[in-house]
């Protein structure tokens, strides 16, 4: 595929979108790509990392392995990332402390549109289709009433592990990277290590996932290419219900001490606005869900004025 230098920047600033979605809890880079439509080339490219890759290199040269592996369009979509990821981590940080409910109404009314988006990919609607994506649903509701790990464990064998558990998270819409990692008890201690430059420990966790990249990016590619309405009607329903854990108005049940000392929510559930214990900020949430939404609607009229 021939590009442009302007083309690799549309990328790098898609994967800046990923990257900032990857750092929230409960927000997938994976809905991003997709709704970006980068998603399946990402995929692809991803599974070109084989021995034939490195076999090409050998036989044939950097320039053709590069082309093989499509590294044009990853190097500029993981720079992207990268940038995103090492520049708002503090800033996502200070709003999830101290302005939550207008992030998640931001990223709420985002997700929200994606699911219309993915939903309208579907040609083909059949039973076995509603029953995957209700399924979906109900899997990634649950996923989101589990609660985190009550230790933050941030030895380095855990954090590979995490770091390819997580990484499956990040490409599959609905199912938040970030989200898995706190479930893990592993958020902290990685953005811990980001913000304190921390690069041993960041260096593991990007080895944790490259490997479990490598490999869930093939099942996703093969079940694209096999079963992709069904696959996209999975999608839709994981991404429905993710909404819960992103829900901007939440009551803490329990709370518990973090690593710091500090008394941080343990166990929450969703809550309505005008039942919530707070200044529910609805007038300004709602205004960012719409811009959040509004985001997503520009994003779909883009792809299709390029299409």
């Amino acid at each position: 595929m021939s590009r442009k230098l302007k083309d690799y920047l549309v990328i790098s600033l898609k994967g800046l979108a990923m990257g900032a979605a990857d750092v929230v809890p409960g927000v997938s880079g994976g809905t991003i790509a997709f709704i970006s439509g980068i998603y399946e080339e990402l995929l692809s490219s991803i599974s070109n990392v084989n021995l034939g890759l490195f076999k090409t290199l050998k036989n044939d040269g950097f320039k053709a392995a590069w082309a093989q592996l499509n590294g044009g369009f990853l190097a500029s979509l993981f720079l992207g990332i990268f940038v995103s990821i090492v520049s708002l981590a503090k800033a996502i940080k200070y709003l999830l402390e101290n302005e939550p409910i207008l992030l998640w109404s931001f990223f709420f009314g985002l997700v929200l549109a994606s699911i219309i988006y993915i939903a309208k990919q579907i040609k083909k609607w059949n039973i076995l289709s509603f029953i995957v994506l209700i399924l979906g649903a109900f899997l990634a509701f649950y996923i989101t009433t589990l609660n985190p790990l009550v230790s933050e464990n941030s030895s380095y064998i855990y954090i590979f592990i995490a770091g390819a558990i997580a990484i499956c998270a990040m490409i599959l819409p609905g199912i938040s990277g970030s989200f898995i990692l706190v479930l893990l008890g592993a958020y902290k201690p990685v953005l811990n290590a980001l913000n304190n430059k921390d690069i041993k420990t960041v260096l593991i966790f990007l080895a944790g996932a490259i490997v479990g990249l490598l490999t869930f990016s093939r099942v996703l590619k093969w079940l694209f290419k096999h079963y992709k309405e069904i696959t996209l009607a999975g999608l839709t329903g994981f991404i429905i219900g993710s909404l819960n854990k992103i829900w901007p108005w939440k009551e803490t049940l329990t709370w518990r001490i973090n690593s710091h000392g500090v008394e941080v929510p343990f166990n929450q559930q969703s809550v309505s606005p005008f039942t919530f214990d707070g200044d529910p900020q609805l007038i300004m949430a709602v205004a960012l869900a719409a811009v959040g939404f509004i985001i997503i609607l520009g994003m779909e009229k883009l792809a299709v004025q390029k299409k």
